[in-house]
């Protein structure tokens, strides 16, 4: 098992690519922490772990609020004695709008769970992990940092602003034994977050949503999106000692939609 003994920490656990993402962790060894605003969805992902022979513990909490992070911090700690592993999955998609008839509460509100989250949470495990000299961040961003779509601007800036934590946090983290890398999917339609951006688009463009999917296509070489598993997958490679090699990157999962 690739991650055994090792415990991890997933916002945004309790659906989608969190929820993927915890139950491949979970089946390669690691207790998993499940973070997320929603009790049921993440008391039911707990339970499919525990179901499987696995060790999870469920935290609700928004880590846009620092409290709310000492909180998920100090379960897993609790529950487990440690933290090997975070994943700063947990995401909003915010106003698909243009940029003049966004609010800068709607800003704000994007960038304090999508890069302000991520932010917090990774301050409070650094230093265990600097003085045990290991352990593994992944930042989940998007293709969207990458590639220039209409009406996403916070979710972009967000999601790009991650990248560069990214990189600072690698840079200062590499020395010490412990590697921050980022995971940029491209798009996975069996999330609630890809289908509400596929119905809003459909909404602003008076447009047929299956139509708009198909024209998205077409710009993915292998002309399909991507699924939950294959975003987990990715995700395990990049936590695991397999890429012990790797610090600082941005690891496409996107079918070949960006190519940086």
């Amino acid at each position: 098992m690739l991650l055994k003994q090792k415990v991890a920490v997933v916002t945004g656990g309790g659906r989608g690519i969190g929820r993927a993402i915890a139950n491949k962790f979970a089946a390669e060894g690691a207790s998993v922490v499940v973070a997320a605003r929603s009790q049921k969805e993440i008391d039911e992902v707990s339970k499919e772990i525990r179901t499987g022979g696995g060790r999870a513990t469920s935290v609700v909490a928004d880590v846009s609020r620092e409290k709310d992070c000492e909180e998920i911090v100090n379960s897993a700690r609790k529950a487990f004695g440690a933290i090997h592993i975070l994943v700063n999955n947990a995401g909003v998609l915010g106003p698909v709008s243009t940029v003049e008839k966004i609010t800068p509460a709607e800003w704000d509100d994007v960038m304090a769970v999508n890069l302000r989250g991520p932010f917090l949470m990774s301050r409070l495990v650094l230093s265990e992990m600097y003085e045990r000299g290991s352990g593994a961040i992944l930042n989940i961003v998007s293709v969207a940092a990458k590639a220039a779509f209409q009406l996403n601007a916070p979710y972009a800036a967000s999601k790009a602003g991650l990248i560069g934590l990214t990189h600072t946090l690698a840079a200062e983290a590499a020395r010490k034994g412990v590697r921050v890398n980022a995971l940029s999917p491209g798009p996975v339609p069996e999330t609630k977050m890809s289908q509400e951006l596929g119905r809003r688009l459909a909404d602003y463009f008076k447009a047929d949503s299956e139509q708009l999917f198909k024209q998205m296509l077409q710009g993915i070489l292998q002309g399909r999106p991507q699924t939950a598993a294959e975003i987990a997958s990715a995700a395990l490679f990049l936590v695991s000692d397999q890429s012990s090699a790797i610090t600082g990157q941005t690891l496409n999962v996107d079918g070949g939609m960006a190519f940086y």
